[in-house]
């Protein structure tokens, strides 16, 4: 499985992004694929996740602000990101979650300025 991650950049307070994780391979062995994040000086972190059967889960931080969906046609997953605060800027990755342990992507970077 490989995993490729896009769609980071600078935004301004308040403003939006969409993170795009394009996967190939033996993608019928994906069973979740979530995003988590990282900044600076501090752990990666769970931000949402979307089972194969479409089951969603968000960290408590981006309820309401963060949307994670796919597109099945493409084989991506995607996620939106609105109302973004400069808590959010980390770099941000796709994994997928598979029976016997997962795949990671590259980071984007998405930086908030206030």
């Amino acid at each position: 499985v490989q995993l490729q991650a896009s769609g980071g950049g600078l935004v301004q307070a308040g403003g939006s992004l969409r993170l795009s994780c394009a996967a190939s391979g033996s993608i019928f062995s994906i069973n979740v694929i979530s995003w988590y994040r990282q900044a600076p000086g501090k752990q990666r972190e769970l931000v949402a996740a979307i089972t194969r059967g479409g089951s969603t889960n968000y960290a408590d931080s981006v309820k309401g602000r963060f949307t994670i969906s796919r597109d099945k046609t493409k084989n991506t997953v995607y996620l939106q990101m609105n109302t973004l605060t400069p808590e959010d800027a980390a770099v941000y990755y796709c994994y997928a979650h598979i029976e016997l342990g997962g795949y990671w992507g590259q980071g984007t970077q998405v930086t908030v300025s206030s």
